[in-house]
């Protein structure tokens, strides 16, 4: 058994990083909210802004955007991986790097090339030491993402689908559903997805059928086309980091609170250590004394 002054000090080192851990839940508490408040303000105008693209992926414009072609042969993917920048949030990256790991497997698989954007550090640093092709990478976003700062990386793999260079673009995030759930999923991006998973699980199509109707377009469908779809992008984006932020929030506060209550518990433990190992050596002591006595 430890001695007393062993015990002693390892409830205090319990003791220290308890206040971390119950700091650390407060803070991503306090931010969980904001960050939710952001997402749950955006996804009405992203749901909205990919089912007018799904839209006009089955009308028939005079103009044919190269987000709404099909390729006939897939050669090369691209990936966007969006992550957290820091640990201490559970198995939410764990959770999303295994479903991208699942799918990189599946591509190499089939002779597919794949190009990659991180977003986020912890993304960045598995897909370095995966060998994988990185064209672009963010980091350190902060807790109030900026779309400035993301569309660079982004657009580089959006230019190399527009040349031809990459035939699908995907994309990995993890979905907030609640503070106590966090889904890991993966879109497609471009070409336009004839459906699309909703935030309940629900799957929604493109309530058209193909080649039945189209826009009116002013100017004209090629500039009007051109920005709409870029909103698009931009949108989906700037919605997948913010739901991967809010998602981290509510991870972290989690697994600090766990984090915390398990610190509780070894404090209590090593308490009732500390209290037998002290009864044993008053024991001891008493016993010693007795003995002592009955000598004399």
């Amino acid at each position: 058994m430890a001695g007393s002054k062993e015990i002693r000090n390892k409830i205090k080192s319990v003791h220290s990083t308890r206040k971390i851990t119950k700091a650390m839940e407060m803070v991503a508490a306090s931010k969980m909210k904001k960050a939710q408040d952001r997402m749950r303000a955006t996804r009405p105008y992203v749901q909205r802004a990919l089912q007018i693209a799904m839209h006009v992926a089955k009308a028939n414009t005079e103009y044919k955007h190269p987000f709404l072609s099909r390729r006939a042969e897939v050669k090369r993917v691209g990936a966007i991986v969006v992550t957290t920048d820091k640990g201490l949030c559970g198995g939410l990256n764990t959770n999303i790097l295994r479903l991208l790991m699942t799918q990189h497997k599946e591509w190499r698989a089939k002779g597919l090339d794949v190009d990659y954007v991180a977003i986020g550090g912890k993304g960045l640093g598995f897909l370095n030491r995966l060998g994988a092709n990185v064209v672009a990478s963010v980091v350190q976003l902060g807790d109030r993402p900026h779309l400035d700062k993301m569309v660079g990386p982004v657009k580089t793999l959006f230019d190399k689908y527009a040349d031809g260079q990459v035939d699908e673009i995907h994309i990995f995030f993890t979905n907030f559903v609640n503070t106590m759930k966090q889904v890991p999923r993966q879109a497609t991006m471009v070409p336009i997805p004839d459906e699309f998973q909703a935030v309940d699980g629900t799957v929604r199509k493109a309530e058209v059928a193909s080649g039945s109707w189209d826009y009116i377009y002013e100017p004209d469908a090629k500039v009007l086309l051109d920005g709409v779809l870029r909103r698009y992008v931009e949108a989906i984006i700037y919605q997948m980091v913010n739901e991967n932020l809010a998602s981290e929030q509510s991870a972290r506060m989690v697994a600090m609170k766990a984090a915390s209550d398990n610190a509780g518990t070894i404090i209590d433990e090593l308490q009732l250590i500390y209290n037998k190992s002290r009864q044993a050596a008053i024991t001891k002591e008493l016993a010693e004394i007795v003995g002592g006595a009955a000598a004399v």
